[in-house]
């Protein structure tokens, strides 16, 4: 399954309410609803200005809500996940959330250590989160960053960030920094 759009990532999100995912250091499992809010709240926190690393945290649970109702593991969830939102979230939101379930001793790049860490330590850490419509944003930033490739086929959030503020990208310097004599 493809998701093709942020309303319909949205509304899976919205679907893992309630839903308890794999057991947590106590025997218990946690919802998963509260844990995509957490994980992606410990990463904000963190890394501020990467979004598409907190959306792979917003994420990275659905996997099991999608396909066949038959039990799967962490890793073919996360694979299932990374497949379905590689077309509205990009190529490294898919690799981060495929990459988070890697076995032990596997080499990880830094920003899926960092996912995996800010996974673990939300299925304990009782931080307020917030709700799931502050993230509808940053979603939409990033499917709207993914959607438009540039001549070389790469994307990039600041041309996002500059239509936001409605700055002309093509500018070579901020207009804050422009000195007008």
């Amino acid at each position: 399954m493809e998701l093709r759009s942020v309303e319909a990532l949205m509304d899976l999100l919205y679907a893992c309410r309630g839903t308890v995912t794999a057991p947590d250091g106590c025997g218990g499992g946690v919802d998963a609803h509260e844990h995509a809010l957490r994980t992606a709240a410990l990463l904000r926190r963190r890394h501020p200005a990467d979004k598409e690393l907190q959306v792979a945290g917003l994420v990275q649970g659905i996997g099991h809500m999608l396909g066949t109702g038959a039990r799967r593991d962490a890793k073919e969830s996360a694979a299932l996940a990374a497949e379905a939102v590689r077309g509205l979230l990009g190529e490294r939101v898919s690799r981060l959330v495929r990459q988070h379930t890697a076995a032990p001793g596997h080499l990880l790049d830094e920003d899926a250590l960092s996912l995996r860490q800010a996974a673990e330590e939300a299925r304990t850490h009782a931080l307020g989160a917030g709700v799931l419509e502050d993230w509808r944003t940053v979603l939409e930033l990033v499917a709207a960053r993914n959607s438009r490739p540039d001549e070389s086929g790469w994307r990039d959030v600041r041309d996002v960030w500059y239509e936001r503020c409605r700055l002309r990208p093509d500018r070579r310097a901020h207009p804050a920094q422009t000195v007008h004599r």
